[in-house]
């Protein structure tokens, strides 16, 4: 494993606990100690998987979170110190796939970040679904609507297809944090909630009334055909 880290964490102690555990699970890793420093980086360097504390100074993380989406795909873990539930769910629609809190084992970071960087890496082979107005290119990893190009996160990317590819069929959010998180234990279902919300906001009309993606009420999510 080599993939790049970029760990944007402004207490020191955590910062080189993390950044020690990280290099030790094989990442090549680098610091950031706010959030200005953090998108100087980013932009100089690139970087295959961002660790992201919220609370920074100067430029707080969902800033930094709204930046590095509207410029890149890449997967982001965000690092709180709160756990409450707003403050998790305002930085999963500002555009992060999965959330750490502090304080946490660092097995479950690696944990995180392998599975998330397997989310961007894995490309399944097979041929372009087209559903109404959506071309879901899964080699590609693109989504086209109405031929224009939709920009989704390899997660947002991944839970569209597994729906698109099984019309009808009802998913639990358990299921899907398997699927599509790769998470072979229970997994906070404000993940997918949230995940489905976004991507709702791109591929559907009427977002508050879908015609694609369906809740079904106390279980999970169904993908339809119109």
């Amino acid at each position: 494993m080599d993939e790049r880290v970029l760990l944007v964490e402004d207490d020191p102690s955590i910062r080189e606990v993390a950044a020690l555990g990280l290099k030790q699970a094989g990442f090549r890793v680098t610091t950031a100690a706010d959030g200005r420093e953090a998108l100087l980086q980013f932009r100089q360097r690139g970087f295959d998987l961002v660790v992201l504390d919220l609370m920074l100074p100067h430029l707080d993380g969902y800033e930094v979170c709204r930046e590095l989406r509207r410029e890149s795909r890449v997967p982001i873990i965000m690092l709180s110190a709160k756990s409450d539930t707003v403050d998790v769910v305002v930085g999963l629609e500002l555009g992060a796939d999965d959330y750490v809190t502090k304080p946490f084992d660092m097995p479950e970071l690696v944990a995180r970040a392998r599975a998330a960087l397997r989310r961007t890496a894995e490309t399944p082979a097979e041929p372009v679904i087209t559903v109404a107005d959506l071309e879901i290119d899964a080699g590609a990893f693109q989504l086209r609507r109405n031929g224009e190009e939709v920009a989704l996160t390899a997660t947002e990317f991944r839970l569209l297809l597994e729906l698109a590819r099984r019309p009808g069929q009802v998913f639990t959010r358990e299921l899907l944090l398997e699927r599509v998180w790769n998470y072979d234990y229970l997994g906070d279902s404000r993940l997918v909630d949230v995940a489905v919300q976004r991507l709702r906001s791109k591929v559907e009309d009427d977002p508050k009334n879908p015609r694609l993606i369906h809740t079904v009420r106390g279980v999970g999510y169904r993908f339809e055909r119109p």
